[in-house]
């Protein structure tokens, strides 16, 4: 170790190149959640405010709570599997699990602007 490298240094250097691949890793993350759709809706369900949650672990473990428009809706059974497919493809992911949750409930306002924008909802 040179003279003038401190144990702190050591210690800063991993963990600032980790926090910023953890940070690549949720970006991907949420590029994947954006190619999922709700069909009867022409807004991702990012924009949508459907994902109320994604943690990402160290391992490049993912937890995510997301919702539906409605627990009526049609594609209850289908859109939280494709949304795990498409984070598990995300490069820095090993695994996914996806909680369905209905609190609280969704409401249009939880749309991002974007979504609003979209839906002409301004």
């Amino acid at each position: 170790m040179p003279e003038d490298a401190t144990a702190t240094d050591i210690h800063d250097t991993p963990a600032v190149s980790f926090a910023a691949g953890k940070e690549a890793v949720m970006e991907r993350i949420v590029e994947a959640i954006k190619t999922c759709y709700d069909p009867e809706i022409p807004v991702d369900i990012w924009e949508l405010g459907l994902i109320y949650r994604v943690d990402v672990n160290d391992a490049g473990e993912v937890e995510v709570d997301m919702t539906l428009t409605s627990p009526m809706c049609p594609v209850a059974g289908e859109l939280p599997m494709q949304v795990q497919e498409a984070i598990q493809n995300a490069e820095g992911v090993t695994t996914c699990k996806i909680d369905l949750v209905w609190e609280p409930p969704w409401r249009p306002d939880m749309m991002s602007d974007v979504a609003k924008i979209q839906l002409d909802m301004f």
